[in-house]
């Protein structure tokens, strides 16, 4: 019996060659079309009625089974043999939990080489984050989601059957690191159906290296953003490039925007934010403070930039910003268990003002924004970098092809599709600091299954529309949208699709209050997917009845000492007025009077001795918390 082609579930078939030409494959076997077939020991062999003739050794990978079509990789013939397997054998084996940490590194040996294997070794020392999904009833495959790429173990045990979106030229390395990495939760004891966490790895520590990026950093923090000037720029730039020369993605990427910054207060762009420059001074020193896990705090050894091999990837939506120089549109996509963004600016002339509506007919990859916000697509020419930001590339020979998304929503995987609004509670509940999280793109970009909708309301002071969605276990959450200036009917377009049966809702999520709070992309109905940021004005808003909007003193104490802490950071600490020292004596105070003891003391500390070291203390603090609340 061949338990391998057995295993191999239609999700499994669809992995190694796409859903197309397994539903073929299928519909050619109920129309009496399938292959005769033949057993000889552990060789299946499979003989179409046109002549084509499939052969299946055993420890063949699908791909590189002979097949006498001549297509490249896994074709219609050979998953038609596989599939006339299974209908012949009916008895497949029960369901028996494993682990790919039983896959010893002989197995790894023979897929990778001496040389290969060697290699794995050397860059598994660095250390690397993991998410781990254990094998189920209803899901047999293992995988893996490694900094770079997804590695799914579609049949226990073999090798062969390891499936990765990464090229074939790293390939068998990402299913080492993905092996080495179930083994060490295996002995560790992390035997959770989901499991994320930091591969050990056997490289000493260097403490962080973030030394020169802190002091320069420091100066912004002491002159003021406001006083930088373009030496800093370059120190700081050539401190970023050494920090990503290393490997050190995290910090390097949070010094590239520093810089960014600084250069559009100079510019007067309205780019530039005064607690974004605190909110990233901050981050450095608090992922120089957290040195528990290199990879995940620093970014250690991610590759900058990995090639994909044919990716197929599901389209979230899309989110258009934009200031008075230049509009910018944020594809969102599902691939497998993770989420990519693909992102575009235009610059725009002096007296247009585009909205999300006239950018939809733009071209982006070749084709409308408007569908590729809502597509399928299969590329040849893709490649993700170290933050999860797609890039797709065009050439000759490369080929990228774009259908409608349909339905494909339904069939996304179980990290990225939320059916069970408070699991997906619980799981935001145990993340770390964002200060401190891997800095990757749409890390909380999700697909919400809606069972109903509650309730809707309309803001009108705060401009902003909620409505109360539940999924089908009764747990709720809350959709809200604010209007904002570059997308004018996005509200109409959200209401009109929450009003109108909504099956699934894309978006960001977050915890505000204890609440679930979902910040929504795309809403799939049943008449189809709508994009709210590209939608059109409408001739007469549509926006439900009028709700009334509690006062949240927790927040706003919050908030009123991040803005004073930012203007710190803007004026200099060197430059204290007596005024914003007043000031923060006087939301220290409010901090105090709304509980937040330990808030108030940090922010009291800084206005008595206005150093660094008070400073971090407080922004690192006031930042966890308004996370957290």
């Amino acid at each position: 019996m061949r338990d391998d082609l057995l295993a191999l579930t239609p999700d499994a078939l669809a992995a190694l060659a796409n859903r197309g030409l397994v539903k073929r494959a299928t519909k050619d076997l109920d129309a009496g079309a399938g292959p005769t077939l033949e057993v000889d020991g552990d060789l299946v062999r499979g003989r179409f009625a046109d002549g084509v003739e499939v052969e299946l050794p055993a420890g063949v990978p699908l791909a590189a089974a002979p097949c006498s079509c001549g297509a490249h990789g896994v074709c219609r013939h050979r998953i038609a043999v596989v599939l006339a397997y299974q209908r012949r054998d009916e008895s497949a084996p029960a369901f028996t939990p494993w682990s790919p940490g039983t896959i010893d590194d002989t197995a790894l040996a023979a897929l990778l080489g001496t040389r290969g294997l060697a290699a794995a070794k050397r860059s598994h020392a660095a250390g690397y984050s993991v998410r781990l999904r254990r094998p189920t009833a209803a899901d047999p495959a293992a995988s893996a989601e490694l900094p770079s790429c997804t590695v799914r173990f579609l049949v226990p045990g073999d090798l062969a059957y390891a499936h990765s979106d990464a090229t074939a030229t790293r390939r068998a390395e990402f299913v080492a690191h993905a092996v080495w990495a179930f083994r060490e939760a295996d002995d560790r004891g992390l035997l959770d159906e989901v499991v994320r966490f930091d591969v050990a790895g056997s490289a000493e520590s260097d403490r962080t290296g973030l030394a020169d990026a802190l002091e320069l950093a420091d100066r912004v923090l002491l002159d003021g953003a406001a006083h930088a000037d373009p030496v800093l720029d370059a120190g700081l730039r050539r401190a970023g490039a050494e920090l990503g020369g290393r490997g050190l993605h995290w910090p390097a990427a949070a010094v590239g925007d520093l810089v960014d910054q600084l250069v559009a207060y100079r510019e007067r762009s309205a780019h530039y934010h005064p607690q974004r420059v605190a909110e990233l001074v901050a981050e450095l020193h608090a992922r120089h403070r957290a040195t528990g896990a290199r990879t995940q705090v620093l970014g250690a050894d991610v590759p900058a930039e990995t090639p994909l091999d044919r990716v197929r990837v599901t389209a979230l939506g899309c989110r258009v910003s934009g200031t008075v120089q230049d509009r910018t549109a944020e594809v969102f996509f599902a691939c497998g268990p993770t989420t990519l963004v693909l992102r575009h600016r235009w610059p725009i002339a002096e007296g247009e003002s585009p909205t999300g509506h006239d950018l939809a007919s733009r071209r982006l990859a070749g084709t409308a924004l408007a569908s590729l916000a809502a597509s399928n697509v299969v590329s040849e020419a893709a490649s993700r970098n170290a933050g999860r930001v797609l890039r797709l590339a065009k050439g000759r020979v490369s080929k990228t092809s774009i259908t409608p998304v349909g339905r494909s929503w339904e069939a996304l995987s179980d990290a990225v599709l939320v059916r069970d609004l408070a699991a997906e509670s619980a799981v935001l509940d145990r993340l770390p600091p964002r200060l401190v999280r891997a800095r990757v793109e749409a890390e909380l970009v999700r697909v919400v299954a809606v069972a109903e909708v509650r309730s809707t309301h309309y803001f009108p002071g705060a401009q902003r529309l909620e409505a109360v969605v539940a999924d089908e276990l009764g747990a709720t959450a809350t959709v809200s949208a604010t209007y904002r200036g570059v997308c004018p009917g996005a509200l109409d377009a959200l209401a009109d699709a929450l009003g109108s049966g909504p099956v699934l809702v894309s978006g960001s999520l977050r915890r505000v209050g204890g609440v679930l709070v979902v910040d929504p992309i795309a809403v799939l109905t049943g008449a189809g997917l709508v994009v709210p940021d590209l939608a059109p004005l409408p001739g007469v808003d549509l926006v439900p009845g009028y709700g009334d909007q509690g006062s949240d003193l927790i927040g706003s104490a919050v908030d009123a000492a991040l803005a004073a802490c930012a203007e710190a950071a803007h004026r200099g600490l060197r430059h204290l007025t007596p005024t914003l020292r007043a000031r923060l004596d006087d939301v220290a105070a409010d901090l105090r009077r709304v509980g937040l003891t330990g808030n108030a003391d940090a922010v009291a500390a800084f206005g008595r001795e206005a150093s660094t070291r008070t400073w971090v203390d407080a922004q690192v603090r006031l930042l966890t918390t308004a996370e957290c609340r």
